[in-house]
């Protein structure tokens, strides 16, 4: 030993008389093994425990000596893999582990492994703990809880038929009162069918009052002034006010048939009736038809992506086309810009028109698709309201769907679209 080293032969001596006392006083079992799984040392309390008599019984013998035969084949490849890469940590965490003693007996236990290397090799030391009365308690609770679930079983059957017994003495009861609220719902929808179709009534005898009276008055006074242009040079005034009462007639005319329309959906002699045809084509018929009611320096922009057919109703879906096309030229001031545009994929299909025009207010948008509904900021551009009801009815009856996003001032955009799948 070199001169000055605090490791003299004495401290060497007082540190093994250590070791000794702690490996063999201590109060659990503990043993070294090597990396062949061969027990190298066993302590008194382990001997004990497992029912030997020396150590001698146990050094030399595999540690697969002290576990029930059933578990030997599959400890022996966790054992050498953990002597690959030994590290400290409990033993089976989350499973019940079992030891076998000298005469055959299983008892619980808990192990801890750790583990130290020396000249001679790899070690690995095993903390063993007899649980036996801890699993004992253990069981002891778990039969005192399934006890307790049984009791609670019972408690709940008996407030089960304690909640049948009253459930049949208020039958009569909840009987009678539903009988009064259905009583009273049905009064209380015909008191609403009622206030609606009164509603209704304001509105349309409002309207068409409105709409009835503007071309008839045109028509009139067009009738009037053609009387007076007798001279053959004034065809051109004649032919002027001609034109008015057309366009008078056209208007009443549109207006009958929106009526009608109304009656028909409501009637339920409406249905749609499927057919192929090209998307395309008849966005482009409807613009190039539309062109000739726009306003001085409009521009109707069509553009269309994917497939030209489709499967939907032609007529349905061209009047929806017309109606929410003639909204947007009505709505879209001079030299403003309306764009269509339709899109076919494989698994929908979708037609969105857009405009510049005076928009919507957020009042007014949940009422958008109502009967005889009209904006505040369009009261005085010709209308029935109508027109966005029958849309909405068209759309539905093709199991399709209307959104719209507006603003104030700065346009419209409705999107339609069907599902294809």
């Amino acid at each position: 030993m070199p001169s000055g080293s605090v490791f003299t032969p004495q401290y060497n001596k007082i540190e093994n008389e250590r070791f000794e006392a702690l490996f063999q006083f201590a109060s659990m079992g503990i043993l070294v093994a090597n990396s062949g799984g061969e027990i190298v040392l066993a302590n008194d309390f382990l001997i004990t425990l497992f029912g030997y008599d020396n150590a001698d019984e146990l050094v030399g013998n595999k540690i697969e000596k002290l576990i029930p035969q059933r578990y030997h084949s599959g400890h022996v490849h966790q054992r050498d893999h953990y002597m690959q890469e030994p590290k400290r940590r409990p033993m089976g965490r989350g499973i019940d582990l079992f030891a076998s003693r000298k005469d055959g007996s299983e008892f619980p236990v808990e192990i801890s492994l750790s583990n130290y290397s020396t000249d001679e090799g790899n070690y690995a030391i095993a903390f063993i703990t007899d649980i036996s009365k801890r699993k004992e308690i253990e069981n002891a609770v778990m039969e005192q809880k399934e006890e307790l679930a049984s009791i609670n079983l019972k408690i709940e059957e008996l407030n089960n038929d304690l909640e049948k017994k009253v459930e049949l003495r208020t039958k009569q009861l909840r009987d009678t009162m539903k009988q009064l609220e259905t009583s009273r719902d049905e009064i209380t929808k015909a008191l609403s069918k009622e206030k609606e179709l009164s509603d209704l009534k304001s509105r349309f005898v409002s309207m068409a009052s409105h709409e009835f009276r503007t071309p008839l008055s045109t028509i009139l006074s067009s009738a009037s002034l053609v009387a007076k242009y007798t001279e053959s040079e004034e065809q051109d005034k004649r032919d002027r006010h001609i034109q008015r009462i057309k366009s008078s007639v056209n208007n009443l005319t549109d207006i009958l048939n929106e009526f009608l329309s109304l009656g028909k959906i409501e009637d339920g002699k409406i249905v749609s009736h499927y057919a192929d045809f090209s998307i395309k084509e008849m966005g482009t018929a409807i613009c190039n038809e539309l062109t000739g009611i726009a306003r001085p320096g409009q521009q109707l922009i069509y553009t269309h992506q994917g497939n030209e057919i489709v499967h939907l109703d032609p007529t349905l879906f061209r009047n929806v086309i017309i109606n929410l096309l003639s909204n947007a030229i009505k709505f879209t001031p001079e030299n403003g810009t309306i764009t269509i545009t339709s899109k076919v994929t494989p698994k929908k299909i979708s037609l969105r028109i857009k405009d510049n025009g005076l928009g919507i207010s957020p009042e007014d948008q949940s009422h958008l698709f109502e009967r005889f509904f009209r904006g505040a900021n369009v009261i005085n551009i010709q209308g029935t309201g109508l027109g966005l009801h029958i849309v909405g009815k068209y759309i539905e009856l093709m199991n399709g769907q209307i959104e719209f996003n507006s603003v104030l001032e700065k346009g419209t955009e409705f999107i339609i679209t069907f599902n294809t799948e």
